[in-house]
């Protein structure tokens, strides 16, 4: 097995890398005040120091059990290891933090490093009735890591990053078995040395998890070439307190339902994945991304369609709404510096061996040519493909300069996707007043699509309630349109109530059913997924 190396802690209190943290250039901060009226807060965000942090009341039987698994060295209580454990990374995750609101930590953080040591894990915290909250990068941001309290006994931190080592690679399956513990530049590092990629890119790539891309049914901003995260996986292990669960076999079988998919986007709720095996694809030769313009997003979805449907879309498919292109929200890390201009921006991007992306490129050329599109050459696609990590940076950037920033996503099938946008987009404003609603499609299919949807506002004296409201009337009009409740961010807390919606009275004492059966204690996750 071939370890993986250490990443730098994201920044406990907003995103990612701490020394990529910047201040808003001054012409985004002038935009914001002269047409959103946002202003600085009356306060600062909280220090590390001065987070406040409930008293850890994991009963000492349960700790010393634990311990007795994973060493007394892998259990923390520790202020900053409860604080860095908190929720996860959704704005009113960060407000909360921001605030020094830890009240939600949980009381220690359990790190194991094998598949044995956290099925013993979940023995003792059944046994004990601790909760076990799942933890991986720490990315969620539909509260997926906040467990409901009451009725445990304690409520611990189960961190995966210890099972971080690419165990197999089969070459001539093209599969590779990997641990949940590791992140995605960590994965694709190792998975380098054999010529190999997961060609799977989301906006988290910096520090989500391959347990959680799993356990989130995530998809990669290539996902029109590579497919999203649940397409790869091709066989898991899975630890549940009753016991092992070891699901796929073969490419494909009639063997009844498949358990993979069980496990798929369960959010840790029916057990925890210690093991992946996936699909892999060889690492590409060359590359190229580059810009298109539509006349409006109509238009630009039509396009789209007809790349989505046919027989060898393109790498990336990327297309920003007018409002999303006029503020240049596709180049995030030089927003507010010039005009993002008119119409519509499409990224497109290929990659693969010299000749497929050649073809591909002309081919799909042909297609947004005769689809009315305008050609901008390579300088959009590269500046989007460089840039494409920052937007969550520049989040915390405007948090702390006044706005209320999030994002939500949907998807449905083509004919549908003008009423779900349109839908949304009234939600929203009618909710908040006058904010910046952007929108882009981002992951395309031969029947439908996602939209992405980032809004800006001017924080309001409670902004957490102000979000709350503006996120209920947007899922009202994502369920009465007719779209998914989420594409790929997950259900967590945020989503459960329009989640049994969507799936239905009996949809949702399926789910409560398995949940009993492989977790008769409810300890894991709790809250979280099961309507």
């Amino acid at each position: 097995m071939i370890p993986a190396d250490e990443t730098r802690p994201m920044l406990w209190s907003g995103w990612g890398d701490p020394a990529k943290a910047a201040e808003l250039p001054e012409p985004v901060r002038r935009l914001l005040a002269d047409f959103l009226g946002v202003r600085a807060p009356a306060t600062s965000a909280a220090a590390l120091q001065d987070v406040r942090l409930p008293a850890s009341s994991l009963p000492a039987a349960a700790s010393a059990a634990i311990e007795a698994v994973v060493g007394a060295g892998h259990v923390r209580a520790d202020d900053e290891a409860r604080i860095r454990h908190t929720r996860g990374k959704s704005t009113p995750d960060l407000l909360r933090m921001r605030a020094g609101d830890a009240s939600d930590a949980p009381d220690a953080v359990v790190s194991p490093v094998s598949h044995d040591e956290v099925a013993a894990v979940l023995r003792v915290c059944s046994e004990h009735r601790v909760a076990v909250v799942p933890f991986g990068g720490g990315t969620s941001v539909v509260g997926g890591l906040t467990a409901a309290q009451p009725g445990f006994a304690g409520v611990v931190a189960l961190d995966l990053g210890r099972l971080n080592r690419l165990v197999s690679v089969d070459e001539e399956s093209m599969i590779a078995e990997l641990e949940p513990g590791l992140r995605t530049p960590q994965a694709e590092a190792l998975l380098e040395r054999h010529g190999l990629t997961l060609g799977h890119f989301p906006q988290s790539y910096e520090y989500a998890t391959l347990g959680g891309f799993a356990a989130a049914r995530s998809s990669g901003q290539a996902s029109a070439g590579y497919g999203r995260f649940d397409d790869m996986v091709v066989g898991m292990t899975v630890a549940t307190p009753r016991g092992t669960i070891e699901a796929g076999r073969a490419p494909k079988s009639a063997a009844g339902p498949d358990l993979r998919q069980v496990f798929l986007g369960s959010e840790g709720a029916f057990g925890v994945i210690t093991s992946l095996r996936l699909r892999v694809r060889r690492a590409p030769e060359a590359w190229a991304y580059e810009g298109w313009r539509f006349e409006s997003f109509a238009a630009g979805v039509a396009a789209v369609r007809r790349l989505a449907q046919d027989a060898a879309p393109p790498t990336v498919l990327r297309l920003s709404d007018e409002t999303e292109t006029m503020i240049g929200l596709a180049r995030p890390d030089e927003i507010g510096t010039s005009s993002g201009g008119s119409g519509c921006l499409l990224v497109v991007g290929y990659e693969g061996t010299v000749a497929d992306v050649v073809h591909r490129d002309e081919a799909a050329g042909l297609v947004l040519a005769d689809a009315g599109g305008v050609p901008l050459g390579p300088e959009p696609g590269e500046r989007w493909r460089h840039g494409r990590f920052a937007a969550p940076y520049l989040r915390d950037s405007l948090l702390a300069a006044g706005a209320t920033v999030e994002t939500l996503e949907t998807a449905c099938f083509w004919s549908g996707l003008p009423r779900l946008y349109d839908a949304v987009r009234r939600a929203l404003t009618a909710s908040l007043g006058s904010p910046l609603v952007m929108c882009h499609v981002s992951h395309v299919y031969a029947t439908g699509a996602s939209l992405y949807f980032t809004v800006v506002t001017a924080q309001s004296d409670d902004p957490i309630g102000q979000w709350a409201a503006a996120k209920r009337a947007a899922s009202e009009a994502i369920v009465e349109a007719g779209g998914t409740i989420t594409h790929h961010h997950g259900v967590g807390r945020d989503h459960r109530e329009a989640y049994a919606r969507e799936i239905g009275d009996l949809g949702g004492e399926i789910l409560r059913a398995v949940k009993e059966r492989l977790d008769p204690a409810g300890i894991l996750n709790p809250g979280v997924l099961i309507p």
